[in-house]
């Protein structure tokens, strides 16, 4: 059966009205981890299609964040593969605790970026992380003639 886009909404209405609709993963009357309309994900998990849309989404917030914290115009100007340290920690950490960080932001803002590196390894973070910390940081610590 292929069916048409009308009965799919239908459907979708029929399915949330019944279920309900939660973002954050909950335990249904069954006792199995549940997430949105009845998903299953104890069970079921996820599609690679779902888990890259969920990435994506993250990465964008990840990105808006360092926007926040840097402005958008500074956070342009530094090297991509800063760019991306900088957004592996904030998907790491989130923002709230990547804002915590403030002697290291500090010194990005500045350009100094290999104190900036120190800075981080001297984190709880940086310990938990462990191999992790040493490729995220190990970009801030680029040659400023690096090609981009």
């Amino acid at each position: 059966m292929k069916p048409t886009e009308k009965w799919r909404d239908a459907m979708r209405h029929k399915l949330i009205s019944d279920e309900g609709e939660k973002l954050k993963p909950y335990r249904c009357p069954a006792g199995k981890w549940t997430i949105g309309v009845g998903r299953n994900i104890e069970d079921n998990g996820i599609s690679t299609a779902t888990s890259r849309q969920m990435l994506d989404e993250d990465i964008d917030t990840a990105i808006s964040a360092a926007c926040n914290i840097f402005t958008e115009e500074y956070f342009q100007t530094i090297h991509p593969l800063r760019q991306q340290a900088i957004i592996n920690m904030l998907f790491n950490l989130g923002e709230t605790r990547f804002r915590k960080f403030e002697h290291t932001i500090a010194l990005i803002k500045m350009g100094d970026w290999k104190a900036a590196k120190v800075a981080a390894t001297k984190s709880l973070w940086y310990t938990q992380v462990k191999a992790r910390g040493d490729r995220v940081v190990s970009l801030f610590d680029l040659k400023d003639t690096y090609p981009s």
